[in-house]
């Protein structure tokens, strides 16, 4: 059985980023209940040298709009930067789940052998649509969400894991 990118990206996407649009409303409600300060909040981190919440929630979007935009072949969307408050962070992620619930599946699929030039921190690499996607799109989306999460944790924001993971019916 082959797995059709699209079913790999979009599903995956579609599925998470809803939740990660609740984590931020969490987050806020936390936040405005007076148990932490917003700005603060949102430029917590988990280690000094580590991104703070905010940008781990736009490298998370980052990697879930740019890597399905890059399998169909379509430029890069422009997404919301704004992360001064919890509304821009829930903005860029529903203008994100807009955007790849538009993209042809068939589109996603046929990249999976189209070569990808993407930026990788100083340098350019490629790769095929397939590894591109699961060497570092997916990779890099689970491990900014999963950080984002843990911040969150961290300054007492009450989440579960089915606030990360869903709930499986």
């Amino acid at each position: 059985m082959t797995l059709p990118l699209s079913r790999a990206s979009v599903t995956v996407y579609t599925r998470l980023l809803p939740l990660l649009a609740t984590t931020i409303d969490k987050a806020a409600e936390h936040a405005g209940a007076g148990s932490i300060d917003p700005a603060a909040l949102l430029d917590a981190r988990l280690f000094p040298d580590m991104w703070p919440f905010k940008r781990q929630v736009q490298a998370a979007t980052n990697h879930a709009f740019r890597g399905v935009a890059r399998l169909a072949g379509l430029p890069i969307p422009e997404i919301t930067e704004a992360a001064a408050s919890f509304a821009d962070l829930r903005q860029r992620v529903t203008e994100t789940l807009a955007f790849i619930e538009s993209v042809d599946p068939a589109a996603v699929d046929a990249g999976a052998t189209r070569e990808i030039t993407f930026p990788m921190g100083s340098r350019q690499a490629t790769l095929s649509g397939t590894d591109y996607f699961f060497n570092f799109s997916l990779p890099n989306f689970y491990f900014h969400l999963t950080t984002a999460y843990d911040i969150l944790r961290t300054n007492g924001v009450p989440l579960v894991k089915d606030d990360f993971v869903g709930r499986i019916e």
